[in-house]
């Protein structure tokens, strides 16, 4: 938070309690305090605002399948291949698949490819 890390925050919190000093320390405790309930008052009437402007839409919405947490690689990987198994194999020949060519006729070769 802000580069700090928790020993710079203490620091700073018993700065701040030395130069605000304990005659004037209710006086914004208690500022602080109006401060989290404005701000929570704001949040719930956006909150409000939000689902009075989308309706019972909202209300039909599934959250769950929006959740970034359940697109895990791993987890897709994994349903692919239990889906797989759940198909049967397609027939395979017995041994190698060989074709021949005719003699004199040269083995296909793609000039893109290399």
């Amino acid at each position: 938070m802000f580069g700090i890390n928790g020993a710079e925050m203490i620091v700073l919190i018993l700065l701040a309690l030395v130069l605000i000093g304990p005659e004037r320390l209710p006086e914004y405790a208690e500022k602080l305090k109006q401060l989290v309930k404005t701000a929570k008052r704001y949040a719930t009437g956006a909150t409000e605002d939000l689902k009075e402007s989308l309706g019972p839409e909202l209300a039909d919405v599934d959250w769950r399948k929006l959740d970034p947490r359940q697109y895990d690689p791993r987890t897709i990987v994994r349903q692919a291949l239990i889906e797989d198994q759940d198909e049967p194999a397609p027939a395979r020949p017995n041994g190698p698949i060989r074709t021949s060519l005719a003699p004199g006729v040269p083995a296909p070769f793609d000039a893109e490819s290399t």
